[in-house]
């Protein structure tokens, strides 16, 4: 069991990498696509990704040790098997049933042989019920049994060129019989899938409120904050990939944030009728309350109530970077400044906790402070 177990634990701890750096572009694809954030769609997309790296690692893995897998084998080995329904034959002359003994008949479901040929028809199984979700029409059975020959063809392909080159001999063979059952286990799935997907929300449905959704003016708070976060984001990689190639200063760092910051929240919207980077590709913009263009005194006010926890996170650590002798005079007041600006933060953040969570479970019912300190209003593109 634990050949099995292991390549879909390495799955699963890529899974959770991959996920980590693409939260953010799903998140936006998935607004954009369907005019809101939806979990299902969501937990379908994440979980495809896993079942699709744990398919790979199941054929894959484990790997050999050595690159050389020539020398682990003779040199008359055979890397592959083009006789269809071979699978069939090998069971029928297993030694573990006799056919002349039906108490025998059960055995062949422990057979090596056979739980193969098992284990190759599931593995592309839940790929045809992913597919069926996906086309939503019973007519593009052909479109998925050519997907799922295609796929088995492609982890035969990775088997028989060890990985590509990688290794200079096959460790697994190429088999047309994993070809015809994996091919097979995808149709399966394809056909079977209404029975699956009856339980859940359908396709058509996500995208039928995404619809119902788009004639909504204002923009749920999730959005929003989403948007703010693309656009610190681009911040910080702007620095990383300029400046902060050259140096480590923290000043440095201070700096080139709150000028590109200040940009970015407030020259950008002002000179791209209300629209940051990340409201564009959001596909929404700010507006005053009666839908007009905001001024440049609104946005650099957005922008001071954004920019302000960054600032005293940054004194925080300014404060917490200067080191005193204790028998400085200065020593008391740095504690208490310290101590006095620590605190603040602490209920700052508290504050801002609490008003997130407010503003999103009130669903638009209320704005972020940044906006209700600027008077803006996020509006969607289209309205």
């Amino acid at each position: 069991m634990s050949v099995y177990l292991i390549p879909i634990k390495i799955a699963f701890i890529i899974f959770c990498i991959l996920s980590f750096f693409l939260i953010i572009p799903w998140l936006v694809y998935s607004y954009r696509k369907y005019g809101h954030l939806s979990l299902w769609a969501s937990i379908v997309a994440y979980s495809f990704v896993f079942y699709m790296l744990s398919a790979l690692f199941l054929v894959l893995l484990p790997l050999p040790e050595a690159r050389n897998t020539c020398a682990l084998q003779p040199p008359d080995t055979v890397h592959y098997s083009l006789v269809p329904f071979n699978f069939i034959w090998e069971i029928i002359h297993s030694r573990s049933v006799v056919w002349s003994q039906p108490s025998t008949y059960l055995r062949v479901l422990t057979d090596s042989v056979f739980l193969q040929a098992a284990f190759n028809f599931l593995l592309l199984l839940p790929f045809g019920v992913y597919l069926r979700y996906f086309f939503q029409h019973k007519r593009k059975w052909k479109k998925a049994l050519g997907l799922g020959f295609a796929l088995s063809l492609f982890y035969e392909t990775t088997q028989i060129t060890g990985i590509y080159g990688i290794y200079n001999c096959p460790y697994r063979i190429f088999d047309v019989d994993d070809l015809l059952l994996n091919s097979t286990g995808a149709l399966f799935g394809f056909i079977i899938a209404p029975v699956i997907l009856a339980l859940l929300p359908s396709r058509s449905n996500l995208i039928a409120k995404a619809e119902k959704l788009q004639e909504r003016p204002l923009v749920p708070p999730l959005p929003q904050l989403l948007a703010v976060l693309v656009d610190y984001l681009l911040i910080k990689i702007s620095w990383s990939l300029t400046v902060g190639l050259f140096t480590t200063s923290e000043f440095a760092e201070v700096l080139f944030t709150t000028i590109v910051f200040i940009i970015l929240f407030s020259v950008v919207p002002f000179i791209w009728n209300g629209k940051t980077i990340g409201t564009h590709l959001l596909r929404f913009k700010l507006t005053t309350a009666d839908g007009g263009t905001p001024s440049w005194p609104s946005l650099l006010k957005r922008s001071f109530a954004l920019y302000l926890p960054l600032a005293a996170s940054w004194l925080l650590r300014f404060l917490n970077g200067i080191e005193l002798d204790m028998d400085s005079k200065l020593y008391p007041y740095h504690v208490w400044i310290s101590v006095a600006a620590f605190a603040f933060l602490f209920i700052m953040w508290v504050i801002l906790f609490i008003h997130i969570t407010v503003v999103l479970f009130k669903k638009g019912k209320r704005t972020f402070y940044f906006d209700d300190a600027a008077n803006l209003v996020p509006r969607k593109n289209n309205a």
